[in-house]
């Protein structure tokens, strides 16, 4: 009795069963753990700990990391409550991102395998081809913790990284002080009206921040104001889903865009000859991205900035 009492407290946690249910389907370390459930990595090793005193989860090294998968089946005793906790509804999204870090865990294997020939390096040729590139003044727009605007200025003339999260820029902050990177203006700001100078910019990058912001339109059309005659927009973005945790979780505002919808916006913001790069729709994720770019004309005159554009009602645009 004290043993199935022990394995009611155990498996009456909601977070222990998610990471049940998650090192069921894959083996994982504590790490992707942490990235999928989304909690301290203290009490993912605490939940670990207790699901593997109840000899449900087995723990394995290799490569310098520790893995965790399910030990048992159907005929444990304890199957029907783990099978309920498998077939529980996944209201976190728990299994899409677990789908999304097999795949990238893929991509970095097969990466991997190419790089066994010697010489071989997808970093240098990254670099290679950044330096056929003129020196750019550009923005990136939503830059979050800065993954993308460190790559970008590596090889870019400066950098103006927007965000309307103090912390996420905070954080971006101190990694491009890290790499050495002093070409970047940190802004925090909003994206649908910004106190930027108009035509002083050679490239505008949205890469999945539309899905965040309120007005999409507005968004656009403020970084088309940006451009030079002649600068390029590029935009990274998510095809329609039916996740709809990331609108909690994630605090997305949009399940995705048509394509064809966001080239109109663009076209509607002033650019030139939108076009679009669609990823693969075959692949297991439940999140697929297309990529548009655009130019603004050389002939074409600057949109006046956000704050002094009126709205269709006769108000201000904020």
């Amino acid at each position: 009795m004290q043993e199935l009492t022990e394995a009611f407290k155990t498996l009456g946690d909601p977070t222990r069963l998610r990471i049940l249910r998650l090192v069921g389907e894959a083996r994982l370390n504590v790490s992707e753990v942490v990235s999928l459930v989304g909690v301290a990595q203290s009490s993912v090793s605490h939940h670990l700990t207790r699901l593997k005193a109840l000899e449900l989860i087995r723990e394995e090294r290799q490569g310098g990391f520790t893995y965790y998968s399910l030990v048992v089946d159907e005929k444990a005793p304890l199957w029907p409550l783990i099978r309920l906790a498998k077939n529980a509804p996944d209201e976190h999204g728990d299994l899409a991102r677990l789908t999304d870090l097999l795949r990238r865990r893929e991509d970095v294997h097969t990466l991997n395998e190419k790089l066994l020939e010697p010489g071989q390096s997808w970093r240098l040729w990254a670099a290679a081809l950044a330096s056929l590139l003129p020196p750019l003044d550009l923005v990136d727009f939503g830059c979050g913790t800065g993954v993308l605007t460190v790559e970008l200025a590596r090889w870019a003339r400066h950098v103006t990284a927007i965000d309307r999260s103090a912390t996420a820029l905070h954080k971006a902050r101190v990694e491009a002080e890290r790499l050495g990177l002093h070409n970047i203006t940190f802004l925090e700001a909003n994206l649908e009206a910004l106190p930027l100078k108009s035509g002083a910019y050679d490239l505008v990058v949205l890469s999945q921040s539309l899905h965040h912001v309120e007005s999409c339109e507005r968004v656009l059309t403020e970084g088309a104001r940006l451009l030079k005659p002649g600068g390029r927009m590029v935009v990274l973005e998510l095809l329609p889903h039916d996740e709809q945790w990331v609108r909690s979780s994630l605090g997305h505002r949009h399940l995705g865009f048509e394509p064809e919808a966001l080239r109109d916006a663009m076209r509607a913001a002033g650019l030139e000859a939108p076009t679009l790069v669609s990823a693969p729709r075959d692949v297991a994720s439940p999140f697929k991205a297309f990529l548009l770019t655009g130019t603004r004309a050389v002939s074409q005159s600057l949109p006046a900035p956000a704050a002094l554009r009126k709205s269709p009602l006769g108000t201000s645009a904020s």
